[in-house]
């Protein structure tokens, strides 16, 4: 396949700095790093979840003026220009986390900047590799047991072909992690491709989440690869948004960060686990799922999963 030129990452998109000490244990509750745009840190359900707070992205604009900033208020964002462009996103999927397993905790890596006047700066490949760079640094300091980043790109090859963009970088910082028994998951993406997945999704070694809706189907817009997608959770959920207002969403991004947070929980629940018995129990206690040209997807199922 010819490399695809990369346009950035969309929504479904250094300078050296002192540690600051945290135990590997500090944390007794599953852990899930989030890598999305930006967080509304002072809702009350966010209290005592946000285990910690990063930002790496390409321009210097996190809250320090850098490109890279760590420790408190690092995914934050002014209040004014947070419910714009999408930057309510990370706040949305962070909130789902929560939904999903009230116990969990988050380390929040923003990844996408703004300029002054609140629009999104362009994010490309290198923004995810640094991210997943970031967490590979810090997997053992904050006892991180899966990564999620609800972004991606459908700019693939046609069907048929090695249609996933060529990214070496970004494979081998999924593969290091994956070494590490972390897991990475990533969206198939919303285009209704029944052949095709987004990109990140589609390289082999990350894991990748379809979207059902009620009753358990499989809606047009959730891009499946028979070869790629490995599994799909619930899409149709309603989240909380910056400010504190409820609202429906349905889509991948939803499903992935609630499959991340499932990983976690049932590692968490048992740590013996290794990555493959984990990945072969949820996949011997799926319930079958179809829908828009997907026929036996394999839907996670906790009950299932956690009854052994």
């Amino acid at each position: 396949m010819n490399k695809k030129i990369f346009r950035g990452l969309s929504l479904l998109s250094v300078m050296s700095l002192a540690v600051i000490p945290i135990s590997a244990n500090a944390s007794q509750d599953p852990v899930v790093a989030i890598l999305d745009t930006a967080l509304d840190t002072s809702l009350p359900i966010f209290k005592d979840r946000i285990l910690f707070e990063a930002c790496v992205i390409t321009w210097g604009s996190c809250p320090n003026g850098y490109s890279e900033m760590e420790g408190q208020n690092s995914s934050v964002m002014r209040t004014d220009l947070l419910s714009k462009n999408g930057f309510g996103h990370g706040t949305e999927i962070t909130s789902l986390a929560i939904a999903t397993n009230p116990n969990i905790k988050i380390v929040f890596v923003r990844i996408i900047g703004a300029n002054s006047k609140g629009s999104r700066l362009y994010a490309g490949e290198s923004s995810l590799y640094n991210a997943l760079d970031w967490v590979i640094r810090n997997k053992d300091r904050f006892n991180i047991q899966a990564v999620s980043m609800s972004q991606g790109h459908h700019n693939l090859g046609q069907s048929g072909t090695n249609y996933c963009p060529s990214t070496p970088i970004t494979e081998s910082k999924i593969k290091m992690l994956m070494d590490a028994e972390i897991p990475v998951f990533f969206p198939t993406g919303n285009t209704g491709d029944s052949s095709r997945i987004n990109w990140p999704a589609c390289i082999p070694e990350s894991i990748s989440i379809g979207a059902v809706v009620e009753n358990n189907i499989v809606p047009k817009y959730s891009n499946y690869d028979p070869n790629l997608t490995d599994f799909f959770a619930m899409g149709s959920n309603y989240v909380t948004t910056v400010g504190g207002k409820k609202r429906y969403v349905s889509g991948t991004s939803a499903s992935s960060v609630i499959a991340a947070t499932q990983w976690a929980t049932i590692k968490n629940s048992n740590p013996s686990l290794s990555y493959k018995e984990i990945y072969d129990l949820i996949s011997k206690t799926s319930i079958s799922v179809n829908g828009s040209g997907v026929y036996g997807g394999k839907l996670i199922n906790m009950k299932g999963v956690l009854n052994g």
